[in-house]
């Protein structure tokens, strides 16, 4: 679908939009129709709907490109590992430690871990720092 069909999707939800908005003061005239009162909602109503599925159809069709694994928009996996990071996906910066099963957390990974029945958890302490002996042993000292 390419972007220009979304673009007369648009188009004519506009125009459905506007035909309605039109009907509408006809319907609330002194000889007042209630059936020209449901047109003129129907019409607003279906020309909103038409005009936001074309505002859909022209963001699907940039093309972002897709990640291969895990749901569409994270970006995972940093060029290093970082020290100190979620004890399960090993990537990102933990925020929450599970008491019950001693493990650090990051925010995609506690989705997942979450339990409301048996987990205790309390904001993580571990930070990947490079100082002392951390920046030590990664230089080799």
């Amino acid at each position: 679908m390419t972007s220009r069909i979304g673009t007369w999707i648009i188009a004519v939800g506009g125009i459905v939009f506007l035909m309605g908005i039109l009907v509408l003061p006809a319907a609330l005239a002194q000889h007042a129709d209630t059936s020209l009162l449901a047109v003129a909602a129907c019409g607003t109503s279906v020309g909103s709907l038409i005009a936001a599925l074309g505002m859909y159809l022209k963001a699907r069709a940039l093309g972002l490109p897709s990640t291969s694994g895990g749901s569409s928009g994270e970006s995972k996996s940093p060029a290093r590992k970082l020290r100190g990071g979620c004890d399960i996906c090993h990537g990102d910066l933990p925020v929450i430690h599970c008491k019950v099963h001693q493990v650090h957390l990051c925010p995609d990974c506690l989705g997942q871990h979450y339990d409301f029945r048996s987990c205790t958890y309390i904001p993580s302490t571990r930070r990947p720092t490079k100082t002392g002996k951390g920046a030590a042993k990664a230089r080799g000292a």
